[in-house]
């Protein structure tokens, strides 16, 4: 395997939102992801022991939010049916399961327009 320039240790994606309030409930209840900082316009979201997400205020941002457009968030699953099953149970609108490349994978978006892609290889695709 090729090693990267830098040794990363931890990751961090930061989405500059527009509809701020919104998308951190959704975060927050439909996603139900677990909060490791926040203050009144910024949130970082725990994933794993090295990745985080969070959404900041754009209002309150030196960078302006983009709407969701060009942006895809793409996470690996152990079990891509269960899933799909809980977050149509929380009332998100997601897509049908699709076979992708060498991958199973369906989507959704938040409030602010990110897409969401779910995936799992064949060993994921149980229901």
């Amino acid at each position: 395997m090729v090693h990267p320039l830098i040794d990363f240790e931890r990751t961090n994606t930061i989405l500059y939102c527009r509809h701020w309030a919104e998308t951190a409930r959704f975060y927050k209840t439909k996603l139900c992801l677990p909060v490791s900082f926040e203050n009144d316009w910024f949130i970082e979201f725990w994933l794993t022991d090295r990745a985080f997400l969070s959404i900041a205020n754009a209002a309150c941002a030196s960078i302006h939010d983009v709407q969701g457009q060009g942006v895809t968030l793409t996470w690996k699953v152990p079990n891509l049916g269960r899933a799909k099953q809980l977050l149509d149970d929380r009332g998100i609108t997601t897509t049908a399961i699709r076979q992708k490349w060498n991958a199973w994978v369906f989507y959704f978006t938040d409030p602010e327009g990110h897409r969401i892609e779910l995936w799992a290889d064949d060993s994921g695709t149980e229901g």
